[in-house]
Parts: C-alpha cells; structure tokens; sequence
C-alpha cells in the first residue's frame, strides 16, 4: 500500500468526530425530528431498496448488506484504483440487481440529481474508451453498499463509491443526509458515442463565474485566497497531489478546516443571492422537500457562511471555490489530468464535494439521537 494510502488507513482508523474549524465539535446543530414532522425524505426509497434486496442472490446479498452504524461508511474514495473493497461490485452483479440499484438511486435523489449521478458513470464509461482502459474506467466500475435495514421509520442507507462518483444516502424518518458527496469528471463534456452532448457542473461552473463578476474590485481581492492554483505561495496543509485544492475528500471526516475568505453577509444582497443558488446547484441532486429543509438550515447560519476563491475570475480560467458554515461546506475545483494530458489545471476535469460539518456527515447525529431515543424507552 503506498503513502498516501496507508495515511487514509490511519484516518479511518481514528474515531469519527467530523469536520470542524477548530477541532472542537460544535453541538445541537442537528435534531432528530418527531413523528408529525416532515422533512421531506423520499417515501419511495424504502420499497426501492427492499426490492433491491430481493433481486439480490445469496452471495450478493451477503457483500450487499451492512449493519447501519458499520463503520464501512467511511471507507469511501474517489481513484480507480480498487483498494479498499466492500460491498457488491456493479460489474460483477446481475443485470437485474444493477437496475434495482439504479431504481434505488432514481428513488432516492431528484431527477436532477440522479442524471447527475448517472452522468459522472457514463463519463468514466466514455473516459476508458478514449484512454483504452475500460477495464477499469466503465459505467459499473463501482461498488454499492446498504446500510441497515430499510425501513420508513428505523434508520438506514446506501452508498456507491469509485471513480468520480461517491455518494452517502442516509435515511431516519423523514429526515434524509447526502453526504459526503463527492461527483467529478474528467472530461466533462462527452463529444463523441451514444452521449455525445452530455456536459456536467457546467451550471455550478457559469453560477461561481458569475458571482465573482458580480463582486467589486476589493472584495475580489479579499475573497482571492490564492491568485493561482498551485505554488510556492500554499502552506503544505492547502494542497495535495491526489486532493489538489479540496480539503473535504476521502479519509478527511475528521479533518480541521478553518474558514477562509470573507464572510457572505458582507455581500449585498443580490450578491448573497448569487450565493444561496451556488449552495442550491450543489445540493440539486436533494428532493424536493427535503432540499427545502436542508436550504433553511443553511439560511439560519448565514451570518457563519463563508466563501473563497483560488484562481482567476476570466471565463476561460481555472478555479476552485468554498462555501463553508457551521452545517454546510461545498467545494469546487478545476483539476489537472489525471488520464487526459494537461498538466496545469483545465476547465474540462472537475471535482465537486458537499461535507456536512459538525459530525453529521452520513447521518451520523440524527442516528446517534436516534439509537439513544431508543435505549431510553
């Protein structure tokens, strides 16, 4: 195993605690909702789920299925390479359980989202044809997990991981976590085959753009942590071979980020505006209602949102943004090649994460209330 893969060993090995600005986990910021509240969570994934179960053999079933706090959920990553593996394998699993599972996927995300998801697949599936490596760079070339057992009530989930697409459903009631989320591509743009056409993160893209061309002279400066995406100028912290800009990545649950760049509230208003959607394109791949829910947690820790900005601010330059509060950090970055040839980073390979700070990525708050609620009845 080399370096930079034992040092994710290391981390999965530690406690779980979550990101924080300081080390130190700030509480009650996530509650466990009572039975006549509604927050949107989609009905529908139960029985998906249960199907997928169904289909499942015997032997999928056993790599398929998990307990609900197994600590499993953490040992998701981005690379192709196949290291760390659990879970039932898509191109190893019938044609059956592959559409069960993507029925699961449908059922649980927004339509959006779920063309998203399905999006950065076919990309990697197109990416192996042009570098000739479809035995590891395909449509199915990533693994599924559930999580408990689902149930309209009881907590439970799923995850799917590998290259460019990593996602963490968690379930409990009505209320539903999506993190953490990682969606990528490289190229984003399919020009060629049976998707020619197919572009992704080109709206998060345009929106970024369009708020840092929004912001006056100084603010720019002062939301600019760094005028370029790479140099002499980064602390060792800011910047890894594999991560690049994110901070947010595989085996970083437990990481200490600290807020960077300026406070949004010091926008004005239709600059805030050009925020709120930023935050609102990265978390489209939510429900309806329950996207709602999780906009109006973030609206009452806006005066804690803070935003920054690593590159140029020209429509064809490179670039890398944070929105970061108390119970939400989104990042973006523009990449250099990884299969394709540009070593400098390139508006044509992107990587997007959503964390949920605090110790509520993967649900794990609201399952923690959740299994002390029932100890004490």
């Amino acid at each position: 195993m080399i370096g930079w893969m034992k040092a994710w060993k290391e981390r999965y090995d530690q406690p779980y605690k979550g990101i924080t600005t300081d080390g130190k986990v700030i509480p009650n910021l996530f509650r466990l909702a009572n039975k006549i509240e509604n927050f949107g969570a989609p009905k529908n994934a139960v029985k998906a789920a249960q199907n997928a179960i169904n289909v499942a053999s015997e032997e999928e079933r056993e790599k398929l299925l998990r307990p609900v706090d197994a600590p499993e959920w953490r040992f998701w990553m981005n690379p192709e390479v196949y290291v760390f593996k659990h879970g039932v394998r898509l191109e190893e699993a019938s044609k059956d359980l592959i559409a069960a599972l993507h029925g699961l996927m449908q059922s649980s995300l927004s339509a959006k989202g779920y063309e998203k998801a399905h999006g950065c697949m076919k990309v990697n599936q197109f990416l192996g044809e042009v570098v000739n490596g479809t035995k590891v760079l395909n449509e199915n070339s990533y693994n599924f997990v559930i999580f408990g057992t689902p149930s309209p009530e009881e907590p439970w989930g799923w995850q799917i991981f590998d290259h460019h697409l990593c996602m963490n459903f968690f379930m409990v009631g009505t209320q539903m976590v999506v993190s953490p989320v990682f969606m990528g591509a490289e190229p984003n743009i399919i020009d060629a085959g049976p998707h020619e056409g197919l572009e992704l993160f080109v709206d998060q893209e345009q929106a970024a753009l369009g708020l840092l061309q929004l912001l006056d002279p100084e603010v720019q400066k002062d939301v600019q942590i760094y005028k370029k995406l790479s140099g002499d100028e980064y602390p060792p912290e800011r910047w890894h071979r594999a991560d690049q800009r994110h901070l947010g990545g595989a085996f970083q649950d437990n990481r200490i980020v600290p807020y960077e760049g300026v406070r949004v509230t010091t926008f004005s208003e239709p600059q805030q505006d050009a925020v709120r959607k930023l935050v609102e394109l990265s978390l489209n791949y939510l429900p309806e209602n329950a996207l709602a829910s999780h906009l109006e947690q973030i609206a009452s820790h806006w005066d804690d949102t803070w935003f920054c900005w690593i590159g140029g601010f020209g429509d064809r330059d490179a670039f890398y943004y944070k929105v970061h509060s108390p119970v939400i950090m989104v990042e973006f970055d523009h990449h250099s090649g990884v299969f394709l040839n540009n070593k400098e980073p390139l508006p044509f390979h992107i990587h997007t994460l959503v964390r949920t700070p605090n110790g509520n990525d993967y649900g794990k708050q609201l399952l923690r209330q959740y299994q002390g609620r029932k100890d004490r009845i």
